[in-house]
C-alpha cells in the first residue's frame, strides 16, 4: 500500500475545489421513523467532514440515536428531550447549518469545527495539574487583574485539568488586547498551574481569535497526554467506578485495509462528538461506521485507517487508541454532585463562589460557566477534596453561604448503566436487518443473514 502526503496548499485548494464541485446536500424525513427525525447527509469525502457534521448536530442539542457513516450518512435522531423534530423551523436550521452556504462560509473561518467566534473576548486557555482550589485561585488571579469572566468550561480527568476562559476588561467590557497586560496575566496565572507538583507541564495560551470551546477542550487534553496512565498518581483515583469503565477494542481487518475501533459504555449526550473528536485528533480517517444509541448503552464501531491509508501496525498504537478513546468518554463525565447558580452577574462572582466551595472543602471536577445578559448561569460538579461524594451537612452550608435561592442542588439525569463484561462485541450481530446489510453493501463483510 503506497503512503503519501501532498502539501498543504494543494490539499487546500483541492479541498475548495471539491467543495464547489460537491457542496454538502441535507435531507430532513420525519415519515421514516415513529419516534426519531432521519437525517440524510451525501458530502464530499474528505478529512473532517463527519466531525463537521456531529459538531452541527451536537450544537442543535440533538441526540444522535442511529448513525450509518460511509461516503453518505444516515441519522436517526430526536431533541434532546427524547421528542421528533417536528417543528419545521428546526429541520429548517439544520438544512442551513449543513448547507452549502453555511459550508463556505464556515470554512472560511477556520479548518477546526464548530466556530464560536470570541471577538468581543479575550480567550485564554489554561492546562495544568488539578488539584482542590485551583479554580478558585485562577478567579482570584483574574478578579485581581480587573479581568470580568464572561464564560467558561473546565474539564479534569486523570490530574489533569484544563479549561477555557472567554474575558473582558472590568472597566470598558472590551476584550484586552494590551501586549503587556497580557503578558502580566499569563505569567500569573501560569504561576499559580505550576503550584508546587506542575514545574514542567502547565501552559497557559491566549489570543482574540476565535474558537470552538469543547472541540479545544478535546485538543488540550490530548496535548496534554490525560490519557497517559503509566503515572500511578495519574490513573483512575477509584472515585470513577469499575463497571461504569468503556469498553473498547482494536483489531485490524486484515482483508479490507482497516483497523476496527468498536466502543461500548453508557450512553450520554455528546458521546459521539467526543469519540470523533479523538480520532481526527489521533490523524484517523473514519472510512465507515455504525452507531447505535437508543437505550442506557451506547454501541458505536468504527472502520479507521491514518491518513496515509495505512491502519494501525503496531500493539503500542493500538493499546494508545484504546486508551484515548476511554479518556475521551471519561473527561466529560460528571463526578459528583451538580450545583446550579443563577444570579445577577457581577466582577468577583466567580472569584467568591470557587473559594466558598474551596473554603468548605469542595473539588470542582467539572465547570459550566455563561452569562445571559445580566444574568450568571453556572454549573459546578463537586466533591470533597478526596473525589467521595459530599455530606448533605455541607452542601446545605455552602447553599447557605452563598444563599440558597440562588445555589440550587440538580441531580445528574445521565444513566449509569455498566456494560456487560463480555469481550469482543459487534455491532452488526446486535443490530442484524439494518446494519448487516448496510455493511454487506459496502463489501466489508463477506454474507448477510
Amino acid at each position: 500500500m503506497d503512503c503519501w502526503s501532498p502539501s498543504l496548499t494543494v490539499d487546500e485548494e483541492f479541498e475548495k475545489l471539491v467543495i464547489r464541485m460537491n457542496p454538502p446536500r441535507v435531507t430532513v424525513d420525519n415519515g421514516t421513523s415513529r419516534k426519531a427525525t432521519l437525517i440524510k447527509v451525501d458530502s464530499a469525502n474528505k478529512r473532517g467532514s463527519l466531525l463537521e457534521v456531529v459538531q452541527v448536530l451536537t450544537d442543535l442539542d440533538l441526540i444522535i440515536r442511529r448513525a450509518y457513516i460511509s461516503s453518505d450518512g444516515e441519522w436517526f435522531m430526536d431533541d434532546q428531550h427524547g421528542n421528533k423534530l417536528s417543528e419545521v423551523d428546526v429541520a429548517e436550521k439544520i438544512q442551513q447549518q449543513l448547507g452549502p452556504r453555511a459550508y463556505s462560509s464556515f470554512r472560511s473561518l477556520t479548518r477546526s469545527v464548530g466556530v464560536q467566534a470570541a471577538l468581543k473576548h479575550t480567550t485564554i486557555e489554561l492546562t495544568g495539574r488539578d488539584r482542590p482550589g485551583l479554580l478558585s485561585e485562577i478567579f482570584a488571579v483574574l478578579t485581581d487583574l480587573k479581568c470580568n469572566v464572561v464564560a467558561s468550561e473546565v474539564w479534569t480527568h486523570n490530574s489533569r485539568m484544563a479549561s477555557v476562559v472567554y474575558i473582558t476588561d472590568e472597566d470598558t467590557g472590551t476584550p484586552i488586547d494590551c501586549p503587556e497586560r497580557l503578558t502580566k496575566i499569563k505569567q500569573l496565572l501560569l504561576y499559580v498551574l505550576k503550584g508546587d507538583r506542575d514545574k514542567r507541564s502547565a501552559n497557559t495560551a491566549v489570543s482574540l481569535g476565535s474558537t470552538h470551546t469543547e472541540r479545544r477542550l478535546h485538543q488540550m487534553m490530548y496535548a496534554d497526554r490525560d490519557y497517559d496512565v503509566n503515572d500511578a498518581n495519574d490513573a483512575d483515583s477509584g472515585s470513577t467506578s469499575e463497571r461504569s469503565k468503556p469498553l473498547v477494542t482494536v483489531e485490524n481487518c486484515a482483508d479490507k485495509g482497516y483497523t476496527v475501533v468498536n466502543l461500548r459504555c453508557p450512553d450520554r449526550p455528546k458521546l459521539l462528538f467526543d469519540t470523533v473528536c479523538t480520532l481526527t485528533d489521533m490523524q484517523y480517517v473514519v472510512y465507515h461506521a455504525t452507531i447505535i444509541a437508543e437505550g442506557p448503552e451506547a454501541c458505536q464501531e468504527y472502520y479507521i485507517r491514518h491518513m496515509d491509508g495505512c491502519p494501525i501496525s503496531s500493539e503500542a498504537e493500538r493499546q494508545r487508541v484504546i486508551h484515548c478513546l476511554e479518556a475521551a468518554i471519561k473527561r466529560r463525565a460528571s463526578e459528583g454532585i451538580r450545583l446550579e447558580l443563577c444570579s445577577e452577574d457581577r466582577v468577583g462572582l466567580l472569584s467568591d463562589v470557587t473559594r466558598i466551595f474551596r473554603e468548605n472543602g469542595l473539588a470542582v471536577t467539572r465547570a459550566e460557566v455563561t452569562t445571559r445578559g445580566s444574568q450568571a448561569v453556572n454549573a459546578f460538579y463537586v466533591t470533597d477534596a478526596s473525589g467521595n461524594p459530599v455530606k448533605s451537612e455541607t452542601v446545605e452550608a455552602v447553599r447557605k453561604e452563598i444563599g440558597l435561592t440562588i445555589l440550587h442542588v440538580k441531580d445528574d439525569a445521565y444513566s449509569k448503566s455498566p456494560p456487560q463484561e463480555s469481550g469482543k462485541f459487534s455491532l452488526g450481530t446486535l443490530f442484524k436487518s439494518r446494519s448487516e446489510k448496510f455493511l454487506y453493501n459496502l463489501g466489508l463483510i463477506k454474507s448477510c443473514s
